[in-house]
């Protein structure tokens, strides 16, 4: 009896190691993409609203959002991060063991793009290979939504006032944005990114972003805007970043988002 009760509980001890140990494989990573302290901060423009004024301009102009940037922090919103891994062909695929396994659990979503008042919300939108997008119309005007991309087709729906369209195909995987505009109102504008893995986010008013569940290890990370990549050409595959865990709070990264030319 004494020799049962001894290996149960070896059992038990290999069992709260191994869970650790299990544990001790992945990450947050924390950070914050913001605007270089030495250039002054660009300034929101208002756009040339040309069509349905009286709805459009009901709440003041509306500025452009191609770059955004928190006059307090600096931070610079609409970046989409994430992480890929250690090569510079721009093929390898995030490998399945360096998945965390409650990604399994995942459900495909369906991931909503709205228009209000004569923007898309959001702007940038981050999904996953499986999810569906559904373009909702609140507004008391007629919109369209024009989508032309290399692996998820090409659609130009005019939307009705207070109705919604689904896109017929879940999304497949696709490398570059995919941008999207409504033919309508020509300043109206925004970008898609689909990934086939769950290491990306999307930076907030401030420029923060966290990515839970990230294998450690050595990998590249990506600091994608509309403007650009950061680091130029070569920025496309990333900077080194070696992932340890628990927690892992990344320097502010300094970026460049300003219009090229």
């Amino acid at each position: 009896m004494k020799r049962l009760v001894v290996a149960v509980l070896a059992v038990a001890v290999l069992a709260v190691g191994a869970s650790a140990s299990r544990a001790d494989d992945w990450a947050t990573i924390k950070g914050q993409v913001v605007f270089p302290k030495d250039k002054a901060l660009p300034k929101r423009a208002a756009l040339n609203v040309t069509q349905d004024k009286d709805h459009c301009l009901s709440k003041g102009d509306i500025l452009d959002e191609s770059v955004i940037v928190s006059a307090k922090s600096k931070g610079i919103k609409n970046v989409v991060v994430f992480l890929r891994p250690d090569d510079t062909t721009g093929k390898a695929n995030f490998p399945a063991d360096k998945i965390h396994p409650d990604d399994k659990k995942r459900k495909a979503a369906e991931v909503v793009i709205d228009q209000p008042c004569c923007m898309f919300v959001a702007r940038v939108t981050a999904a996953r290979v499986g999810d569906t997008i559904v373009v909702k119309n609140s507004a008391p005007v007629a919109h369209n939504f024009f989508w032309d991309s290399g692996a998820n087709d090409a659609h130009n729906v005019t939307i009705p006032k207070n109705e919604q369209w689904k896109m017929p195909k879940p999304l497949a995987k696709e490398n570059p944005p995919i941008q999207y505009k409504c033919t309508i109102h020509g300043w109206m504008t925004g970008y898609v990114r689909v990934f086939d893995h769950p290491y990306y986010a999307v930076t907030d008013d401030d420029g923060k972003f966290e990515i839970k569940n990230a294998p450690v290890g050595k990998f590249r990370i990506v600091y994608w805007h509309e403007n650009g990549v950061k680091g130029g050409a070569m920025g496309r595959f990333g900077e080194v970043i070696e992932i340890k865990g628990p927690t892992m709070e990344l320097k502010p990264t300094e970026f460049d988002v300003s219009p090229k030319g």
